[in-house]
């Protein structure tokens, strides 16, 4: 079995990776659409990718492929913490304080914006593919003086010294890591396993008076928990929108189904994105 991530080596991703599957084989990939694209064409056997940040919110190219451009199910899912430190070559240690260019994914720049404006005002933070691309890039530059933000792992893996620790502005920052599979994937009850949840996709009819009430409705008065509503552009013109839904419940023979058909009688139409088993790293 081999499993993707957006590498490089020690992304968070990657850290997602070696949780959950520690004795597939891995493969990094450039871009979350490169890694998706790897089991569509059966280059590997499961995607492990980015989907939400806490606070930064959906990862838009991971929703946006998954809605427009390819069909794969959602397998499983990991919510793992993030914890994000500053470091720089050891050359660059003493003088870490006036770093010219920190390097980071802009996820991680914009979890790190206290820090940096009190730390490192002035300095211009640049936007990379990963963290772990900005750390190793930093570790290929010893004598110029930059940083980057990253985990312990990139740290570790690329060997850079970590200036400063957990930089990050609020400390119950974590990550979605979906699971993306052809085949179902015999996932484990670790003991961080949560429970299971639905995810649908909703398209509203258009010019359709109350209806995003109504799909609310349906799964209301059957007591099913919706733990999350997002809308997102359908591509197909200002102003149309999809809805992602998150039901904290695995998909059954009744309940689901009839909320289904009863959306479904509004002419709106509803995809199962999935329905999975998830699982909360505490730290």
């Amino acid at each position: 079995m081999k499993t993707g991530y957006l590498g490089p080596r020690a992304t968070f991703t990657d850290l997602a990776v070696r949780e959950m599957f520690p004795e597939y084989e891995s493969v990094a990939y450039t871009t979350i659409p490169d890694c998706i694209d790897a089991v569509v064409n059966d280059e590997i056997d499961i995607a492990v990718v980015p989907l939400e940040n806490a606070l930064e919110g959906s990862v838009n190219i991971t929703l946006d492929y998954l809605i427009h451009v390819v069909d794969l199910p959602i397998r499983g899912e990991l919510s793992a913490p993030i914890r994000q430190h500053l470091m720089v070559h050891p050359n660059q240690l003493e003088n870490w304080n006036e770093l010219k260019t920190i390097y980071s994914h802009t996820h991680a720049i914009a979890q790190c914006h206290k820090f940096l404006h009190r730390e490192l005002k002035g300095v211009r933070a640049e936007g990379f593919t990963s963290t772990a691309g900005a750390a190793q890039y930093v570790a290929e530059h010893p004598d110029e003086p930059i940083g980057a933000i990253a985990n312990d792992l990139a740290a570790e893996e690329y060997g850079l010294v970590i200036a400063k620790h957990d930089i990050h502005d609020f400390d119950f920052n974590h990550t979605r890591f979906i699971f993306l599979s052809k085949q179902p994937i015999n996932l484990p009850i670790k003991p961080n396993y949560v429970g299971y949840k639905t995810t649908l996709m909703v398209t509203l009819p258009a010019d359709h008076s109350g209806a995003l009430h109504q799909v609310l409705s349906a799964f209301a008065w059957r007591k099913l928990n919706l733990i999350k509503i997002e809308s997102r552009p359908t591509k197909t013109g200002l102003g149309n929108y999809f809805f992602i839904v998150d039901l904290d419940t695995a998909l059954d023979d009744v309940l689901i189904p009839g909320a289904i058909a009863e959306i479904e009688a509004l002419d709106c139409h509803v995809k199962v994105l999935g329905s999975y088993p998830y699982y909360q790293l505490k730290k």
